[in-house]
């Protein structure tokens, strides 16, 4: 299982970004994906995770009305879309891959990248003020 996420850049504080999360060698459909981030000197937190297989999705409370995440099957990609960005959004951003083993995608959004067991390289966004 690879995943290589772009999308990364900088940003003004009010901007969007779309960020990808590109699958090789497999197919999406039945993983649950997360996406996480870390920014400096802080502790890796969950944005949100969606199914593969019904498509539907989980955010963390500062994510909520902001981002969005989303899955093209076929393109093998996830997306995450981060609309109205601020500084405190500034982070590396990864994505992870799970096996789906229950239809409860919240149930994904409890567990860390690690349990998620395999992740990309991140990319990074920066939001100036």
């Amino acid at each position: 299982v690879q995943l290589v996420e772009s999308g990364g850049g900088w940003v003004q504080t009010g901007g969007s970004l779309r960020l990808s999360c590109a699958a090789s060698g497999f197919n999406f459909e039945p993983y649950a994906i997360g996406w996480f981030r870390q920014a400096p000197g802080k502790e890796r937190e969950g944005v949100g995770c969606i199914s593969g297989s019904n498509k539907s999705t989980y955010y963390s409370d500062f994510a909520k009305g902001r981002f969005t995440i989303s899955i093209d099957n076929t393109k093998n990609e996830v997306y995450l879309q981060m609309n109205n960005l601020k500084p405190g959004d500034t982070a590396v951003y990864t994505c992870a891959a799970t096996m789906l083993l229950t239809a409860a995608v919240s149930v994904y959004s409890m567990k860390t990248i690690q349990d998620y067991g395999s992740w990309g390289q991140g990319t990074q966004v920066t939001v100036s003020s």
